[in-house]
């Protein structure tokens, strides 16, 4: 190793033993490797830039960041609860069945976890506390189920997976219908199982006119993902132009159905948009930059020979793989993850002959653990947060919810029709 090398990976590590702003600091280690290796700063800068503009699939990033900040109003979450309620309401631990279900819905709509626990998140868990529901209990799977989000479609994560592999888009969105589902549905099997151990109450059930009146109000903010859905798949629109719609149908809705968007509240959504945009673009271009270096410093051979040398079974490899990815998600934000590590295991990827699509499928679940578990799982400290729940509580009710992940986690990765079927009969994808 040169000493540039190691002047990275110091600089790296040291981003997040300070709690540095994590674009901001892997730039900064991008820019003291060049100096000391005498690379052109300026023709790394203009290959950057060059990528980031020609690449068709990553504007819908902000695109599906507007859709979700405007989603996420209180009308909305309130029509999904509600809608939610009738369903499952009536079952033993219903609000916390209320609650994956909610999350399941909110998923077709925002693609991100982040705002499923910070929107629906106050709700449920003030809903769970006035019915008597322990607050650790009530974070713990409010910060479990948020993590559906980004595996049901559309998902913000899986449109960047696209970008820095290639993988199609579309395929992506429709493998991750039977992993969300799934996911939902192990969740409640533990709330089931944890509302009769501890006694958690039936919920009231709603009059049938009340229970009509949150369905038709819901009715269109759930057309959301039915109506991109069916334009990706139809060939109608691609991903891209379907962000475009997803956000001007959510601008829709949120001002003639729900009436709930003034022209402050559509100044804040912009500013919030440009905020999350900024720092998605500033982390995609720190890691062309860092795909630069492992490209020159040849990691990622590095990475490949070391691996073969222990296996060349491509199980064996996804399992070394998820528990790489877990270990790595307990400490680093599962952004870095993406954009840092999953360049460097693709190649193996392909010389394994593993598809891209279930791999796709794989990480970005095993992100979204990453952001349930201790220490630094950011939905544990969303969920405290509006909650107002000691930390600890959250964390002493969330290794249930983490195990019925792992099953799910497993399942996709041993079984890879789970994801695959659904693009293979409706999309032909593989044949």
């Amino acid at each position: 190793m040169n000493i540039a090398l190691i002047t990275f990976l110091i600089i790296f590590v040291l981003i997040f033993v300070l709690r540095m702003p994590i674009p901001t600091g892997m730039m900064a280690a991008c820019i003291f490797y060049f100096v000391l290796s005498g690379t052109n700063v300026k023709m790394v800068a203009q290959q950057t830039m060059g990528m980031l503009f020609s690449n068709y699939t990553i504007i819908a990033v902000p695109l599906f960041i507007f859709a979700a900040n405007v989603m996420n109003s209180g009308k909305v979450t309130e029509m999904i609860f509600g809608f939610s309620q009738g369903i499952v309401g009536r079952f033993r631990g219903g609000l916390g069945h209320v609650n994956v279900l909610a999350s399941l819905i909110f998923s077709g709509m925002t693609g991100s976890a982040i705002a499923d626990a910070s929107g629906l998140g106050k709700m449920e868990i003030q809903a769970m506390r006035d019915e008597g529901y322990d607050d650790g209990f009530s974070c713990a799977i409010t910060a479990a189920s948020a993590t559906i989000g980004p595996i049901f479609p559309p998902s913000i994560p899986m449109v960047i997976y696209a970008m820095l592999s290639g993988a199609s888009v579309g395929a992506l969105f429709m493998g991750g219908m039977v992993p969300g589902v799934l996911l939902a549905i192990a969740l409640m099997v533990y709330i089931a199982v944890i509302a009769r151990k501890r006694n958690y109450p039936r919920s009231a059930k709603l009059v049938l006119s009340e229970y009509l009146k949150y369905t038709l109000r819901a009715i269109p903010a759930i057309l959301t993902p039915v109506i991109l859905l069916i334009g990706i798949y139809t060939g109608i629109m691609t991903p891209t132009e379907a962000g475009a719609v997803a956000g001007l149908y959510a601008l829709l809705v949120a001002v003639l159905a729900y009436r709930v968007l003034n022209w402050d509240g559509f100044k804040k959504v912009l500013i919030d948009t440009v905020q999350s945009t900024g720092t998605v673009s500033l982390m995609v271009g720190a890691a062309t930059s860092i795909s630069y270096i492992v490209a020159k410093e040849q990691i990622a051979a590095k990475v490949g020979d070391l691996i073969l040398s222990m296996t060349d079974n491509k199980y064996v490899f996804l399992l070394l793989v998820n528990i790489a990815f877990l270990i790595l998600g307990m400490f680093i934000d599962t952004s870095v993850i993406q954009v840092v590590f999953i360049p460097i295991v693709l190649p193996l990827v392909s010389a394994m002959g593993i598809d891209l699509v279930h791999f796709g499928l794989v990480v970005v679940f095993n992100m979204m653990i990453g952001l349930s578990t201790p220490p630094f799982g950011m939905l544990l400290f969303i969920t405290s947060g509006v909650s107002g729940t000691p930390l600890k509580d959250v964390i002493k009710e969330i290794w249930w919810p983490i195990f019925a992940m792992l099953v799910v986690l497993i399942a996709i990765t041993y079984f890879p029709n789970i994801v695959l079927f659904l693009p293979k009969i409706f999309l032909h994808y593989g044949v």
